[in-house]
């Protein structure tokens, strides 16, 4: 078989769509047509056609060189075109970007059926074939750039006289594909979660795969484009690439099959060394220094550095990957990975999250096959140097202490440290351990999420606050857990140390929930704290509105299945009558489902007041619970609000006596100089502004009556 075939010359330029492909009437630029409008081509003067041939130029059809606006011929140079190539306004004035200035022209370079902006710089690119390009352009030193007549420029879909073969997918969360989802421009951690999760809904399965095909035409002859005041400069290798307005791409070594999403307020840089096959690029990332991508999806605002290998994964917005590898994951906004040897793979990981240094999450399979799965819900943090194991599940805000774990976790408990006890062949699993040890950070996770969150475009929406619906679901849980536990050992009379957990590591070794009592205290201090400032804010929000009114417009049965759904929070009733109207037909656009997600969002404050009455009413015994109990919680909450307060302080405070930091330094006038006090720190401030601004409210709120 031959692999590399001799045509004749004419046929360079022409024939980019196949006759089989092209509608009646219809020539192979008919589609480039109907991208480029508004404006007239002329062909060229007999003088321009002189002096181009002058500089050393070549066209197989000068008739077919046109031209539009002023155009200067001695700008262009050493250049050969073939096919229909029409270029806007060349001048004598030059492009200037980060301090590289280029002429306006086209020089040293091979020109193949384009259209071409006004005022671009084109020089030494070896061959540019069959794209769009904007005005104010620079392209410089590009080996090869071109589109072929079935681009798909990242999409999961097949074009005509394609087979099913060929479209591709994504193995989210499951290394053998039984997950797989086709990508498409546009996607949302929500449709990645919504495609992979519900493998036994088949009606939405087709139908998801049917809008995503029917979404985008599949007309062959399509050309790639390159927005307005994009720079690409030394870079080998772009193939079937749509790359947004302001775009910066330097020094990349291969982009194949890639959109790439950019505009002057999100812009997105691809850099050195870079390699992308297959994949969505969101706006506003950055994509830098040797990584490597392959099937993925970035959402927007979301970063690979420094040698990150990111493949059949779709990575969430606001997140940020470096040097480590990431296989088979579906990763919801805000996560952050970082160092040379962070391994994750086969994942589904809730948001928020944080992988260590040397963390190796899901590698180990306890499986004959390699079709095993992790779970964690959001905040999920394994420390340093962790290894897991295949299939674990893990609830929300998980600590995971250095080790490594011999066998599959099931953690229900949330804000939990996990540890596993080397000496004493134990699992050991502390409850509420960022609410009782480290409410700094803990506190501190909703402002530092919120504050990193620089999208303009926020199509997928975020809950970033520790205690929502579905983490309070999670504690009323394992508060009923515990108890039952601690109702297993010997003595109920004497608050236990530890008690044996069930069901919780598949092993034989004993897993030890310690000190149950205290946990289950800071688990009622937190449902607290979450239903008083949902509740106070809705009542703050309505300024005549007492409790009676509340009462009435919130009271009801609590909603207690939510789902994540990329982020965001939705009663999982929700989704379900969601995945009924897709399967149905009357969601048939992924805008449509998208506005569901946005109606969703809408009503999402109101639901989430309801959840938090009905955790108060659960806190108060009562199915609707009268004033009186409403002004002992408000007494409750300012009590709740003043431990968070101390407790940031408090755990904040260690950093600054510990005698090993303070040992680096020469005296403590250089500590203070250089770290400042735990007096000095912005949140610890901030923290003590808003719970005098909270008792202040409760204040106002009594004064208000029922």
């Amino acid at each position: 078989m031959d692999t590399v075939i001799i045509l004749p010359e004419s046929e360079l330029g022409h024939g980019f769509v196949p006759p089989r492909f092209l509608p009646p009437g219809k020539d192979e630029y008919y589609l480039r047509d109907e991208t480029v409008t508004e404006r007239k081509w002329c062909a060229l003067t007999g003088d321009e056609r002189d002096a181009l041939i002058a500089n050393g130029n070549s066209a197989d059809d000068w008739n077919n060189v046109r031209v539009s606006g002023s155009f200067e011929p001695s700008r262009v140079a050493n250049c050969a075109f073939f096919g229909l190539v029409r270029i806007g306004t060349i001048d004598t004035s030059i492009l200037e970007h980060h301090d590289l200035r280029l002429p306006v022209g086209i020089t040293n370079s091979r020109i193949v059926s384009c259209d071409i902006g006004d005022h671009v710089a084109i020089h030494n690119v070896h061959y540019l074939a069959h794209y769009i390009v904007g005005s104010r352009v620079i392209l410089a030193n590009v080996d090869e750039m071109h589109t072929t007549n079935h681009a798909k420029f990242g999409n999961g879909i097949v074009k005509e006289g394609e087979s099913e073969e060929v479209r591709v997918t994504l193995d989210l969360v499951n290394e053998t594909g039984s997950r797989a989802v086709a990508p498409f421009d546009g996607m949302l951690s929500a449709d990645a979660y919504l495609w992979s999760r519900y493998r036994d809904d088949a009606r939405l399965q087709r139908r998801l795969l049917m809008i995503t095909q029917e979404r985008y035409d599949k007309r062959r002859g399509h050309y790639g484009v390159v927005g307005e005041q994009c720079v690409i400069k030394n870079t080998r290798i772009i193939k079937d690439v749509r790359i947004g307005p302001h775009a910066y791409v330097k020094g990349a070594n291969k982009i194949k099959n890639v959109t790439i999403n950019s505009s002057g307020e999100e812009p997105t840089q691809i850099g050195e060394g870079v390699e992308l096959v297959n994949g969505i690029i969101g706006f506003g990332c950055r994509v830098f220094y040797g990584c490597k991508a392959v099937r993925f999806v970035m959402g927007n605002n979301s970063n690979l550095k420094y040698g990150a290998r990111l493949i059949h994964s779709y990575l969430g917005d606001n997140s940020t990957v470096s040097c480590c590898e990431l296989l088979n994951n579906l990763i919801f906004p805000a996560h952050e990975q970082h160092h040379n040897n962070s391994f994750l793979v086969a994942g589904l990981i809730m948001g928020q999250s944080n992988i260590a240094a040397g963390a190796t999450i899901g590698s180990n399979h306890n499986s004959r096959a390699n079709d095993n799965e992790i779970i964690a819900g959001r905040g999920f943090w394994p420390g340093l140097c962790t290894s897991l194991k295949h299939s674990s599940v893990f609830a929300s805000f998980c600590l995971i202490a250095k080790g490594s774990f011999p066998a599959e976790l099931d953690i229900p408990l949330p804000f939990a440290l996990v540890a596993n006890s080397t000496g004493g062949d134990r699992l050991q699993i502390t409850p509420a351990f960022w609410w009782i040890h480290n409410m700094y950070a803990l506190t501190r996770n909703s402002w530092k999420y919120a504050r990193r969150d620089a999208r303009i475009r926020r199509e997928q929406h975020i809950e970033f606050n520790p205690l929502a619906p579905d983490s309070v679901e999670e504690i009323i849980w394992a508060r009923d857990r515990l108890e039952r536990w601690k109702g297993d050992t010997s003595d109920t009379a004497v608050p236990a140390r530890e008690v044996v957990g069930r069901s919780i590591e598949k092993s034989d070794r004993e897993a030890l929930i310690l000190h149950p009592t205290r946990g289950w205290e800071a688990y009622s201090q937190m449902l607290v704290s979450y239903a008083s400032k949902e509740l106070t804010g809705w009542l703050e929000a309505r300024r005549r509105s007492g409790y009676a009114e509340m009462a009435e417009a919130l009271s009801g049965t609590r909603v207690v299945a939510w789902t994540n759904l990329g982020g965001q929070l939705v009663p999982e009733a929700a989704v379900d009558r969601m995945r009924r109207e897709i399967g149905e037909g009357s969601l048939d656009s992924w805008d449509d489902i998208h506005g569901r997600y946005d109606e969703l969002w809408d009503a999402y404050p109101q639901e989430k007041a309801r959840h938090a009455f009905a955790v108060f009413a659960l806190l108060a015994g009562a199915d609707v619970p009268g004033p009186d109990a409403w002004n002992d919680f408000l007494d409750r909450a300012v009590e709740v609000q003043r431990i968070v307060r101390d407790r940031v302080y408090e755990s904040r405070k260690k950093d600054f006596d510990n005698p090993f930091r303070n040992a680096t330094y020469r005296n403590s006038a250089e500590m203070v100089a250089a770290t400042g006090t735990v007096d000095d720190n912005t949140f610890v401030k901030q923290v003590r502004e808003e719970t005098d601004r909270f008792e202040s409210l409760v204040r106002a709120l009594r004064l208000r009556g029922t």
